[in-house]
């Protein structure tokens, strides 16, 4: 507990801190025409996540190496892509090494290619998707905070993965949550915090799957995925636009700007639907591979046919917007 304390202290000093230079350097979101705040605001307050990660390894013996090397390498490349905006190009190779480090901590043998390129384009995609879905106050810290309260969970009885990983991390986004869960935030993730968060579940999650040989573990990050998923086969088949573009088809951007629901309120709403799925594989990762990929089918399916119903609805609200 004394840790604890002494680690969260240190978070809330680091995150004022940032707050001043980052105002004082003008590291900021200008709001456009794609954005769902319209003040500009401080950028790349989620660099408290990585604070915390390397908090974590000093205090805990130098554990997982290679995991932090690899966060701390894709958190520099993308705290210059907060400040400088970086070309793809750049970025992906950072991501992929990234990756690859982590899937070496877990001893994932990189041969044979079957086995690890499946995994290597699920963490790259997956550090993207929380980039992709932090567009609103709120959003990462509730849903991060949901997915590690899962892990935790289950981490109390299996002891797979360090728990001070999981508290400090969930300390971070207590204190950002301090600054971004509000009508007006003081500050954004940015893309240090929200792949950062996103490097972690994955390597967290990847640990759980491989060590407990439990599948559904996918499902701890289920309702980014689908509306991630969904959002991109949507683009890819209906618009002219390119997939990595900035846009605002995804559901809880259309949440906001057509139903005209609060950034919270939507925050909140993905929270929960992801903390009733965590409740499911708490109560079925130790069930046989085969009812783990069925229940993982029909969660998938069920989500699935909910974001098309729900996407089509506000396709008629704002039809019936446009005539009036």
């Amino acid at each position: 507990m004394e840790k604890n304390i002494i680690v969260l202290c240190i978070l809330i000093v680091a995150s004022f801190v940032y707050l001043k230079l980052a105002n004082k350097f003008n590291i900021v979101d200008k709001p456009n025409e794609r954005s769902s705040h319209t003040k500009v605001t401080i950028r790349g307050g989620g660099i408290i996540f990585p604070i915390a990660i390397l908090l974590f390894f000093f205090l805990n013996d130098f554990q997982y190496p290679f995991f932090v090397l690899g966060l701390i390498l894709i958190s520099f490349v993308s705290f210059l892509d907060d400040i400088y905006t970086l070309s793809s190009r750049i970025r992906f190779p950072f991501q992929i090494l990234a990756v690859l480090l982590i899937l070496y901590q877990v001893d994932c043998p990189i041969v044979p290619l079957y086995y690890s390129i499946p995994l290597l384009v699920l963490g790259v995609g997956l550090i993207n998707m929380f980039n992709f879905m932090d567009g609103i106050n709120g959003i990462t810290g509730v849903y991060s905070l949901v997915v590690l309260s899962g892990l935790y969970f289950i981490n109390l009885n299996e002891q797979i993965v360090s728990n001070d990983l999981i508290v400090f991390s969930g300390l971070s986004l207590l204190v950002f949550g301090f600054y971004n869960f509000r009508k007006k935030a003081l500050f954004f993730a940015g893309d240090i915090g929200s792949i950062a968060i996103g490097m972690l579940i994955f390597f967290i999650g990847v640990l759980f799957t491989l060590h407990l040989e439990s599948p559904i573990f996918l499902l701890l990050v289920l309702i980014y995925g689908v509306d991630t998923a969904c959002t991109m086969l949507y683009r890819i088949l209906y618009t002219n636009e390119s997939i990595l573009d900035p846009h605002r088809h995804h559901i809880y951007q259309k949440l906001v700007d057509v139903y005209k629901i609060s950034h919270l309120k939507v925050s909140m709403i993905f929270g929960v639907l992801q903390l009733v799925v965590n409740f499911i594989i708490l109560k079925t990762y130790k069930l046989d591979v085969s009812i783990q990929l069925l229940v993982s089918f029909g969660l998938i399916l069920f989500f699935a046919i909910l974001y098309v119903f729900l996407f089509k609805l506000i396709e008629k609200k704002v039809k019936v917007n446009n005539v009036k």
